[in-house]
């Protein structure tokens, strides 16, 4: 088993990064405030299911193979940036109307969860911070190192997971607030299109 002192040491770093706002966090936080808190958070479950698949890749090594290959990189990358940008410009050109009562876009909590899982899969950074960053917690003398590495996965989810649920819970009640503003309803498809834009191209323009 994990060392109880490098696992808290873990899990306070890990703390620290999930809640620093990230790609994931502003996914979460613009669908939460354009479409309500309940899309909001099928948002960051469905962030949750793709860390969930980068961990079961780095366990077993295709995220080493991801790194590796330039190529294989590069293509990951770039269709997860397509894809973020499709979303956005979809965003930006389509006119769906309101949720009458409520002012939200009208967009389904398991189709927000289903964007989120392909977005965050797609994603190579990700798979490469899951394989840089999770073995420097693994003693092999503790023990079996697949299982060390899969229950500093399933804690790094969960802590994504809480840190998504709270910010989408935040924001979705803000965005009820402003959307009972015309000028924000006539501007959000705009600001979540242009936020999903500049995701897709922060993740083409990085390195690995």
């Amino acid at each position: 088993m994990i060392d109880p002192t490098v696992l808290l040491t873990y899990i306070l770093i890990v703390l620290g990064f999930v809640f620093i706002p990230g790609p994931a966090t502003l996914l979460t936080v613009a669908r939460a405030a354009s479409s309500g808190t309940k899309v909001g958070i099928a948002t960051g479950a469905g962030v949750a299911v793709g860390d969930v698949i980068h961990t079961a890749m780095a366990i077993i090594g295709i995220s080493a193979i991801i790194a590796a290959s330039a190529t294989l990189f590069s293509l990951i990358k770039y269709l997860g940036a397509l894809y973020l940008i499709y979303l956005g410009v979809r965003a930006i050109l389509e006119k769906t109307p309101a949720v009458p009562g409520t002012g939200a876009i009208a967009l389904s909590a398991p189709k927000a969860f289903r964007q989120a899982v392909l977005a965050e899969v797609l994603n190579p950074k990700t798979a490469l911070f899951f394989l840089a960053f999770l073995p420097q917690f693994v003693n092999p003398a503790n023990g079996a190192v697949m299982l060390q590495l899969t229950i500093l996965g399933v804690i790094f989810v969960l802590l994504g997971l809480l840190s998504t649920v709270v910010f989408a819970v935040g924001a979705g009640k803000l965005g009820s607030f402003l959307r009972r503003n015309p000028t924000v309803l006539k501007w959000q498809g705009k600001v979540v299109g242009t936020i999903y834009c500049g995701l897709g191209l922060r993740l083409a323009l990085q390195e690995r």
